[in-house]
């Protein structure tokens, strides 16, 4: 199944795997369904989650019931545990919307939801990060995960994100990260798929970013809190919630 499952993401488009995955969902989910990990996104239980990669496939990962990974699970427990996220009025920015949090925010009745993306079959906007059609100060919260490692010119996306954030506004932006890197890695001159899938992790993703990442918000403007929420749960919750100990979240004020 490993092997299948990679050959999948490398070869069909991400729009394509987004409606697929639609139709194989439920199917997945009652299969695999069982009493060792639970999704805390929906509450549900499984035998296993599974396998997800790009470059090397991680075991019991990928949630069959929302389709969550171990990034998506921990945002979801510091949003339900450490904000108003589900409770105050907000204005909210999401870009490439995941689906395991798309149809859950679009039903808050409390969120002012608009979605944005140039290739998402949910986005409700299209838009290019680096020239947002919105206006300066216009959100309360914006979360954009695993974007900007697509984006090469990552600065400008970041300043616009500074700019429609409303001030005193939340913005959450995770990326895949090397935590043992200091400095960032990124080389314009690599372009074949296959060579970023091996050097990046991905084959659409243009760099590696280190430590300096949080640095790199902070010289826009931002306000960095550098949250490791793993470190409110046992090993053995961090197992059953199949999350992945250490992951930083950054959490940015403007």
């Amino acid at each position: 199944m490993k092997k299948l499952f990679k050959t999948i993401l490398n070869l069909v488009p991400r729009p394509i795997l987004i409606r697929l995955s639609y139709l194989v969902r439920p199917f997945l989910a009652w299969y695999l369904k069982g009493n060792t990990y639970t999704d805390p996104i929906d509450g549900k239980s499984f035998r296993s989650f599974l396998p997800y990669g790009y470059a090397t496939q991680r075991n019991n990962v990928l949630s069959p019931g929302t389709l969550s990974l171990e990034r998506h699970r921990l945002l979801w427990l510091y949003l339900k545990n450490e904000t108003d996220f589900f409770i105050a009025p907000k204005k909210v920015l999401h870009f490439a919307p995941e689906q395991a949090f798309y149809k859950r925010f679009k039903k808050q009745a409390n969120l002012d939801y608009t979605t944005t993306d140039l290739i998402s079959p949910l986005a409700d906007v299209k838009a290019d990060i680096c020239n947002l059609p919105f206006e300066s100060n216009s959100f309360d919260f914006i979360l954009c995960n695993h974007v900007l490692e697509h984006i090469p010119d990552d600065t400008k996306a970041m300043q616009e994100l500074y700019r429609v954030l409303k001030p005193g506004g939340m913005g959450i932006f995770q990326v895949p990260q090397d935590l043992s890197r200091k400095k960032t890695f990124q080389d314009d001159s690599i372009t074949n798929p296959k060579e970023r899938t091996q050097i990046f992790g991905q084959y659409d993703h243009v760099r590696i970013y280190g430590t300096d990442y949080f640095d790199k918000l902070r010289s826009i403007g931002f306000e960095v809190n550098e949250v490791d929420y793993t470190q409110n749960f046992s090993p053995a919750e961090i197992n059953k919630y199949g999350l992945a100990a250490g992951e930083i979240i950054p959490v940015c004020i403007k």
